[in-house]
C-alpha cells in the first residue's frame, strides 16, 4: 500500500512526497491530476470513488529555486551519513541502549565553527564526547568521509521510500545515477 504520493510539478519535475489525503485534496480541488494510480485500489467517499493516486502532477507550475539550500537537520544529516558514526563506523542499530547518534562539528562552535554541511558529521555520543571541542588534527579523530553539502534532490528524498512507479519519475527527470544514490541512502 502506498502511504504517500509523489507530487510532480507541471513540468513533470519531481517536487516532494505528499500524504495521500493532501494528494486527494489537490485532485478534488482541480489543482492536480492523477498521473499514476495504485493498481486495483480506489478511494471511496459518500459521493465519490476515484483511483488511489501514486503520482500526481500539479496543473500550475511552481518555481523551485535552482540554488535550493536546505538547513542542516539531524534527520537529513544522519541520512546523508547513512546513520553511521563517521569516527568509529557504528550504525545507530549497533549502539548500546544509552548511546545515540549526534551531530558533531569538525570545527566546534566554541572555536568559530558553523552549522554548515561541510562542518558537521554524524557521531555516536561516545565519539562526540571524546572529541569534545578539539579539532580533528588535535585529537587524531578524522571523519571516514569528507562532509559535503548534498544535492537538494538527495535531501528531499533521503528519508522517504519510493515505490517502483514513483522511482521511475525520479529516474526520468534526474537520471539513473541520482536514483541509484537515493536508493543507497534508503
Amino acid at each position: 500500500m502506498i502511504v504517500g504520493c509523489l507530487a510532480l510539478n507541471a513540468s513533470f519535475e519531481p517536487l516532494t512526497m505528499v500524504p495521500l489525503r493532501r494528494a486527494l485534496r489537490l485532485v478534488i480541488d482541480g489543482k492536480a491530476e492523477i498521473v499514476e494510480a495504485d493498481a486495483g485500489k480506489a478511494v471511496h467517499s459518500e459521493r465519490l470513488t476515484m483511483p488511489r493516486p501514486a503520482v500526481i502532477r500539479l496543473k500550475a507550475f511552481v518555481h523551485v529555486p535552482r540554488r535550493f539550500r536546505r538547513q542542516v537537520t539531524n534527520t537529513f544529516l544522519f541520512a546523508r551519513d547513512r546513520y553511521r558514526c563517521q569516527y568509529c563506523g557504528r550504525t545507530g542499530a549497533e549502539l548500546k541502549p544509552r548511546e545515540t547518534l549526534t551531530r558533531d562539528h569538525l570545527i566546534p562552535i566554541s572555536r568559530g565553527g558553523t552549522n554548515e554541511w561541510t562542518n558537521v558529521v554524524t557521531a555516536c555520543s561516545p565519539c562526540n564526547t571524546r572529541k569534545s571541542n578539539h579539532l580533528p588534527d588535535e585529537i587524531g579523530m578524522h571523519p571516514m568521509v569528507r562532509p559535503l553539502e548534498p544535492h537538494f534532490v538527495h535531501l528531499s528524498w533521503a528519508v522517504r521510500r519510493l515505490t517502483p512507479t514513483q522511482a521511475r519519475y525520479i529516474r526520468l527527470f534526474y537520471g539513473e545515477d541520482v536514483l541509484h544514490q537515493l536508493e543507497k541512502t534508503l
